[in-house]
């Protein structure tokens, strides 16, 4: 039996201190363009491989290179300013101290990916949707990551315990539980499951287990 915790990733344990949000940028100015922003041009950014070229010709968009680069300047604008939360730190510490496999689940789009990686370097699985090719909270992302990560979910009782926690309802708790997996919702203001990643750690290494409905 293995434990195992899949953490989302924007909102849980790492906050961007400036935002810029250049796909959404992106799709404004194809607004200009006759181009309607839509949750499909959302999930074909998070779900496949682009440079800002490519994004834009997939979108319909068209964009020069001033454009272009504006963009990818905004974006790496916003990737140095993102942190760890402090209680992202702890969290990982006890529980990477105490063996436990951790994971990543994220919708991304692939520009942010690298940078990601480059804050939390070594951890066992990442399952990104722009390369798994689906967005949470389809199953097959967390299958995916649940594969990477040598485990099984839908066992709570008697096999592997694998648990995911982030800030949203519908992906991290609702969508990983449906998934087989104890999923949580964060929330720092107190109105999730969870309001500091410490503490979910704390209750994790304290042996609790999760039973998901039937």
């Amino acid at each position: 039996m293995q434990t195992a915790i899949i953490f989302d990733v924007f909102g849980t344990l790492i906050r961007i201190e400036d935002r810029r949000n250049p796909y959404l940028q992106l799709l404004k100015y194809g607004r200009s363009q006759g181009v309607s922003p839509c949750a499909e041009h959302l999930q074909l950014l998070m779900t496949r491989e682009l440079d800002w070229r490519e994004a834009a010709e997939a979108l319909g968009i068209r964009a020069g290179y001033v454009k272009l680069y504006g963009l990818a300047r905004q974006l790496q604008e916003e990737l140095s300013s993102i942190t760890l939360y402090p209680d992202a730190s702890d969290a990982l510490e006890l529980l990477q101290g105490a063996g436990i496999r951790i994971a990543l689940c994220s919708n991304l789009a692939s520009g942010y990916g690298p940078a990601v990686r480059a804050l939390l370097p070594g951890l066992d699985a990442y399952g990104f949707s722009y390369e798994v090719g689906v967005v949470k909270s389809n199953p097959i992302i967390y299958q995916s990551v649940c594969r990477d990560l040598g485990v099984q979910s839908g066992q709570q009782m008697w096999g592997d315990r694998v648990y995911m926690v982030g800030d949203s309802i519908r992906c991290d708790r609702d969508g990983a539980r449906a998934a087989g997996i104890a999923g949580f919702h964060l929330s720092r203001t107190g109105r999730g499951d969870f309001s500091n990643l410490a503490k979910f750690a704390e209750w994790v290494l304290k042996g609790y287990r999760f039973e998901l409905p039937s």
